[in-house]
């Protein structure tokens, strides 16, 4: 058994500057709270997440006697969390150690004796990957996903949980209606997760009443039903014209009605309590602002919110939009804006606020598929060209935006020029360029980054042999294959959880991503054996030049451990540099201490990179 190099957490980022060591940990420490969901019908009950503990949990807050009480307290930390229409029960989702794989439990919202264990708040379904939650008053959709497929519980009343679809390919709970008699499922029968088709089956007796397609390469999601009684219209997201729009389906009535909004980018939305408007998230250009769409007349109007990029909103019962609100500079803060036109800060945690940062400037850069854009953070006093750090997002179905990071801050911080690049593969800048990676993923991708980073050297801003490539997840994964496909590229390749060795990873991952990457590559790895060589890091292991530093969760099912190790194994055999940092978590750690760790880890390990090459391919690992 091969003992792999393990990295070094430094005790200290700057040694010598007590003020920048305590700003960039401060921004991890200060308490984040996530915006309050409040129950249906006791709208003055609200569920969130928040790291107070230096875990992220779940709370409750009672907005009457404005207290809060923490529900969860678990030494992997818990963030999925949803309240019943009364407010009577808060439920949360109780898997292992951070494997994502168990069940919903429930407890009361005032909370239970310390001796009693909150109990499974739907009997009888089995453990498994969540595959969505609706929650009624009297019916309750849950959907859970294991190797078998997906199979999606209804409850009616008292009754005990029935099995009203399963399915091979991957599926999920939509939307139940507010009237709940009518279930919108979310499902990829045809093969292709990535572009899924919506089924409206009766509660009752689990029946079909409608289904809508756009066919292939088109996708479905649908937000919510109307929640006025009786409307049975339902609000989704369509791509007919090769972005994310917004269409009215009724599965009854059977009509579709599409929604013309003039506004450039991609779009989602929800309905008003009246449901006689839409709240409009409007995406572009790495930006979220919101709008209201009055569906009789078509009006349009932008929402007077805070300077900033909006990440969560939703519209209270009289008509308070309350919305969470960042930028790269400023940290998030949760405001409410009234509909009298004040805004104000809704919820402020206890202690004090994170540090704020420095803002990101677009760049825009040709590329083989169109315009890549890409934010960059500049140190204030960096000497250009400069040490570079290209972090690459996850996903791929996600986007960098001009929102608040404290890991982007304190790269910043140690003096590296900070890029992230929305590659092809993205979402928010349409379909074709989303889709671009399919039967391609990886090398895509990495054409794009190496158009920017190109940019970048020809504009003076990046040093040529200063380039580390660093991400998480879809990220972390892009950050091997460019380790081993570009190799005279970079100086340092930091990859966290990352996918290193594909057909092992096929093998070991959540039935959900296996669908996802079916879709991706257009077969399985028995299909298209050749396709996922080729794009798997491991392949290209012999040709890394750059020391390699890996991440790895112990729990991970996404990106599972054992690949990661045949990764490492393969790094020893051909006498490489590198070194692993494992954790007792699954994809990412919700605990504030260990994220410090991997961050100043990271740092550190960029830093002995492009401060030790005396020439491309001779490190030295003193510090």
């Amino acid at each position: 058994m091969v003992v792999h190099p393990v990295a070094t957490v430094p005790e200290r980022l700057f040694p010598d500057d007590d003020e920048r060591e305590a700003r960039w940990r401060a921004r991890f420490t200060a308490p984040r709270v996530s915006r309050p969901h409040w129950a249906k019908d006791a709208p003055d009950r609200c569920v969130y997440t928040s790291n107070v503990s230096g875990t992220v949990e779940v709370y409750v807050w009672d907005r009457a006697t404005d207290t809060h009480r923490q529900v969860t307290d678990r030494p992997a930390g818990t963030y999925n969390a949803a309240l019943t229409p009364d407010g009577e029960q808060v439920w949360w989702f109780d898997d292992t150690d951070g494997d994502e794989f168990g069940h919903w439990v429930a407890e009361p919202f005032a909370g239970r004796p310390a001796a009693e264990e909150p109990r499974p708040a739907v009997p009888g379904v089995e453990d498994g990957y969540g595959a969505g939650l609706e929650i009624g008053r009297s019916v309750v959709a849950v959907g859970t996903s294991t190797d078998d497929g997906t199979r999606i519980w209804v409850r009616r009343g008292d009754g005990p949980a029935e099995l009203i679809y399963e399915h091979r390919e991957d599926a999920g709970v939509g939307a139940l209606s507010e009237d709940e008699t009518l279930l919108i499922i979310v499902l990829s029968e045809h093969g292709d997760s990535r572009h899924p088709d919506l089924r409206a089956i009766r509660v009752a007796d689990g029946s079909t009443v409608a289904e809508l397609s756009d066919g292939p390469g088109k996708g479905l999601d649908v937000t919510a039903f109307s929640p006025v009684a009786g409307d049975q219209r339902a609000l989704v997201v369509h791509e007919r014209r090769g972005r994310e729009e917004l269409l009215i389906w009724d599965p009854v009535a059977g009509t579709v009605t599409e929604l013309d909004i003039d506004l450039p980018g991609e779009l989602a939305a929800d309905f008003t309590p009246d449901a006689e408007a839409l709240l409009v998230w409007h995406t572009h250009a790495a930006r979220t602002r919101l709008y209201r769409y009055e569906l009789a007349t078509g009006a349009l109007t932008e929402l007077p919110t805070a300077p900033g990029t909006v990440t969560s909103a939703d519209t209270r019962p009289d008509g308070t939009v309350e919305y969470v609100c960042s930028s790269a500079a400023e940290p998030a803060t949760i405001r409410a804006l009234h509909p009298d036109g004040t805004d104000r800060v809704l919820l402020v945690p206890p202690g004090e606020r994170a540090p704020g940062s420095v803002p990101v400037t677009d760049l825009w850069v040709p590329g083989d598929g169109g315009r890549i854009h890409a934010l960059v953070a500049r140190p204030d006093d960096a000497e250009l060209p400069a040490p570079t750090v290209v972090s690459l997002h996850g996903g791929p179905h996600a986007a960098d935006e001009d929102a608040f990071s404290a890991v982007r801050a304190a790269w910043v911080d140690a003096g590296f020029v900070h890029v992230e690049i929305n590659y092809r593969g993205s979402t928010g800048y349409g379909s074709a360029w989303r889709d671009a990676i399919e039967g391609r993923p990886g090398t895509t991708e990495l054409a794009d980054v190496a158009a920017v980073v190109d940019q970048l050297v020809a504009d003076g801003v990046a040093d040529p042999a200063k380039l580390v490539v660093e991400g998480w997840s879809w990220g972390g994964y892009l950050a091997l294959l460019a380790a081993g496909i570009q190799p005279e590229r970079w100086a340092a390749c930091i990859a966290g959880v990352p996918v290193a060795d594909y057909l092992t990873a096929y093998a070991d991952e959540m039935e959900q991503l296996r669908a996802f990457d079916r879709a991706l590559f257009g077969g399985s790895p028995e299909e298209k054996p050749e396709l996922y060589r080729a794009a798997s890091p491991i392949t290209h292991v012999a040709a890394v030049r750059a020391p390699v530093l890996i991440l790895a969760g112990e729990n991970d099912p996404r990106c599972p451990i054992r690949q990661i190790e045949n990764y490492l194994d393969a790094l020893a055999e051909e006498g490489k540099d590198y070194q692993v940092f494992r954790f007792d978590a699954g994809h990412g750690s919700l605990v504030v201490e260990e994220t410090i760790a991997h961050v100043a880890t990271e740092i550190s390990f960029a830093r002995r990179a492009v401060m030790g090459w005396s020439r491309r391919g001779n490190m030295e690992w003193s510090a």
